[in-house]
């Protein structure tokens, strides 16, 4: 059988667009012959719409997209993701679903039964799992499918049905006791950096397993926090990959599901520091595009962060799109000034320079009879960055730009960082990259020619806050800190654990306590471009009020 695999990008809501990149790609593969087309998991109102699913007019613009997609199904079926209503008195209104379109109607709707309710999914609050597991025959051809369920023995899975029950909801198993001769994936799996290969590995294991050829297509583009990375496969029965769509952007293939043993088409295995640099570009863009933004600003400091930053929204938006301001106090050194002018200069960004000496001054002036008798500390410090951010977001206004958060995901974690001052954004760009992570990054940037100066990465890093201030005063080393709160965060390892793999007492404790008792300066924080397994924001959720033992 031949069958066409669409690999796009969907905008969530936009029914036009969906619809109309769906039925171009329907036409696509009718003049190249495909018996068979398949979209992504949610295909038509795009993944994940999330309380948009509670509006009625929002279902019944997902139906009449179906519809309308079905009319152009002559001659060629498809499968696209779309919610689908259940008819029960019982359970959830909706289904998650794969509609199987040919000779322009609807001809059966096929239902996601493994409802993802952990990290960033909450696809139960919406959806009801489905019990039914009926084969479509296509040509003479027997085929299952599932939706989004290649991680169907994931640990959140064992936790929800135990093992001892899993194989009666594994739709996988279920549908192989019919036999099947093809089994089709509709996907929507987001990036992370640490668990790149997992995705793949599940995929050609279930292959083997139940020996049969997959197709899975997932789709690509980012949705706010959630970054799409393609990768769609053809894997055979024995598990090996046949053909290996692109990353981070759209692609479409024709796969012979017959011809198997020709040379197989996979992709250049990239470096996992190339990998995060390509998701937080697309995150970007499509931040920028699906949101009717064109333009952004950011502070420019001449530290690595913001450097960083600004090298990655110059390739998302261009520089032309680029505002940034230069904020120096009486602290800053000359170095960092003429670091950040250099930069600005190699990309082509427009900047200015705005001295705030006089303006942290005149608040000095206004707080001292209120801070009378009380010495210069934290508080003097933050008020240098809330008036950076005052002036970052009046330049946001003034001009319509979006102010890109320059934060790390150290620093986040720790609390790092001054509410209302360097925290402000409409996005945050490296708020789930550690520091280690973001040097790396700078690397890969100037990986052909220096576009970010050589003195940002090497020189210590330092908010200049106060005279000679060094970010080793606050914080661990951040290479021993990035590697406690990555034990601590995305592995969920106890300080106990953490300390038995070698690390000082003083230190993992000191780490966690920070971790812990700034849950409320994230809370407020922008949204984050999500690159982990476990991002701050929806994916991590810790109550503001909790009492940590340590």
């Amino acid at each position: 059988m031949k069958i066409a695999l669409a690999q796009l990008n969907f905008h969530i809501g936009n029914f036009t667009a969906n619809r109309d990149q769906i039925i171009a790609n329907i036409e696509k593969a009718k003049v190249q012959g495909a018996e068979l087309i398949v979209f992504s998991e949610l295909t038509v109102c795009g993944y994940y719409p999330n309380d948009l699913l509670e509006r009625r007019e929002f279902i019944d613009s997902c139906l009449e997209s179906v519809n309308r997609i079905a009319s152009h199904c002559h001659g060629i079926a498809a499968l696209v993701g779309a919610p689908s209503i259940n008819s029960s008195p019982n359970g959830k209104m909706l289904f998650n679903s794969a509609f199987f379109l040919r000779d322009g109607r609807v001809e059966s709707v096929h239902s996601k039964t493994l409802l993802p309710t952990y990290d960033i999914f909450d696809e139960y609050r919406h959806f009801e799992p489905n019990r039914e597991f009926n084969l479509i025959e296509l040509n003479g051809v027997k085929l299952a499918v599932t939706i989004c369920e290649d991680l169907w023995f994931n640990q959140p899975v064992f936790s929800t049905f135990g093992r001892e029950n899993l194989y009666s909801v594994c739709p996988v198993a279920q549908y192989s006791l019919q036999k099947p001769d093809l089994l089709i994936n509709l996907s929507a799996s987001p990036f992370s950096y640490n668990q790149a290969d997992l995705r793949k590995n599940i995929l050609l294991e279930n292959a083997r397993k139940y020996k049969l050829p997959i197709v899975y297509v997932n789709q690509v583009g980012a949705q706010t926090e959630l970054i799409f990375d393609g990768g769609s496969l053809f894997v055979d029965k024995n598990g090996n990959v046949v053909h290996e769509m692109a990353y981070f952007e759209p692609d479409f293939a024709i796969i012979d599901t017959s011809a198997i043993d020709t040379k197989a088409v996979v992709q250049e295995k990239k470096e996992t520091i190339a990998t995060i640099y390509d998701a937080l570009v697309l995150g970007i863009r499509d931040y920028f595009v699906k949101t009717n933004f064109k333009t952004a600003t950011l502070g420019l400091s001449g530290g690595i962060d913001s450097a960083v930053t600004l090298a990655l929204a110059e390739k998302a938006l261009g520089a032309e799109n680029l505002h940034v301001l230069l904020m120096p106090s009486k602290y800053s050194s000359d170095h960092s000034v003429d670091d950040a002018i250099k930069l600005a200069e190699n990309l082509g960004i427009k900047y200015d320079i705005v001295r705030i000496h006089e303006i942290v001054e005149a608040f000095d002036q206004t707080l001292s009879p209120v801070f009378e008798d009380r010495a210069p500390d934290l508080a003097e410090e933050n008020i240098q960055a809330r008036v950076r951010g005052t002036l970052l977001m009046a330049l946001s206004n003034k001009f319509g730009h979006i102010l890109l958060n320059t934060s790390n995901k150290s620093e986040a974690a720790v609390g790092y960082g001054t509410l209302y001052g360097d925290m402000n954004g409409g996005l945050s760009v490296l708020g789930d990259v550690y520091k280690t992570d973001v040097f790396g990054l700078a690397r890969y940037i100037n990986r052909e020619t220096e576009v970010i100066p050589i003195n940002t990465i090497v020189k210590p890093p330092s908010a200049e806050l106060r005279p000679d201030q060094k970010d080793s005063d606050s914080l661990p080393e951040y290479e021993v800190l990035d590697k406690v709160l990555f034990d601590y965060i995305e592995l969920a390892k106890s300080p106990e654990e953490i300390i038995a793999m070698g690390f000082d007492e003083k230190t993992v404790h000191r780490t966690v306590l920070m971790v812990n008792r700034n849950e409320y300066k994230r809370f407020q924080a922008p949204p984050i471009l999500r690159v982990s397994s476990k991002a701050f924001g929806f994916g991590r959720k810790m109550p503001l009020v909790a009492k940590y033992v340590l």
